[in-house]
């Protein structure tokens, strides 16, 4: 293929994918990844490593905001139920029939 004028973003000339630079992550089998690697790092997209997670309070708060669906399982929630279960128990104890001694 006969390169083209324009570079593109690792400084290749355009229409030249062979002469970006590889991953290089090991695969399963043991052969390195030849995978383009992304512009600024060492590795491909797929092989850019494990996210080390939120390091501040404010970081952590934000990961559970956005993984919250609708409360149901929440601690509040929890709490509420287990009040309404033994209310519950209580109201069935109040509310059952004596038992009358017949003789």
């Amino acid at each position: 293929m006969r390169p083209v004028g324009n570079r593109l973003k690792h400084g290749v000339l355009g229409g030249d994918p062979t002469g970006a630079p590889r991953c290089g992550a090991r695969t399963r089998a043991g052969t390195p990844c030849q995978g383009p690697a992304v512009h600024g790092r060492c590795r491909c997209r797929l092989h850019g490593g494990l996210s080390t997670g939120p390091r501040t309070a404010e970081g952590r708060e934000r990961c559970r905001a956005a993984r919250w669906k609708h409360g149901g399982r929440s601690v509040e929630a929890i709490g509420t139920a287990r009040h309404v279960a033994a209310l519950l128990r209580e109201a069935k104890v109040l509310l059952a029939p004596k038992e009358r001694a017949v003789g």
